[in-house]
């Protein structure tokens, strides 16, 4: 069965850092684009950095760019969102997703997510 994992969360300052990890299992996701994801409290869910299979390309939202670095590890089915210089507004539950094209269509699977909490 597909399984997304994610951890690393947890209550930090801001200016502080934190690095989430999404553990892959039960199919090939080298071959997928995977993606992060976070909503807060009252807010919809919104797209934070993708990254394409061999991790070649990389996309991130405009708030979190030059703070957030996304990667991945193929051998280990792992991917990784290091966040620096955290901000209060970074705060909600971040999931990593799954597709299978980098650029278009639905995520077709999601992690459960892991809670952020970026304290003032």
């Amino acid at each position: 069965q597909a399984q997304l994992e994610e951890s690393g969360g947890g209550l930090v300052q801001a200016g502080g850092s934190l690095r989430l990890s999404c553990r892959t299992s039960g199919r090939k996701f080298s071959t997928y684009a995977l993606a992060w994801f976070r909503q807060a409290p009252g807010k919809e869910r919104e797209s934070v950095a993708r990254i394409s299979y061999t991790g070649g390309s990389t996309y991130y939202t405009d708030s979190v760019k030059g703070r957030f670095t996304i990667s991945r590890d193929n051998a280990k089915n792992t991917m990784y969102l290091q966040m620096n210089s955290l901000k209060p507004e970074d705060t909600g539950v971040y999931y990593c997703a799954a597709r299978f094209d980098y650029e278009l269509g639905e995520y077709d699977y999601w992690g459960r997510g892991t809670q952020v909490t970026v304290s003032s």
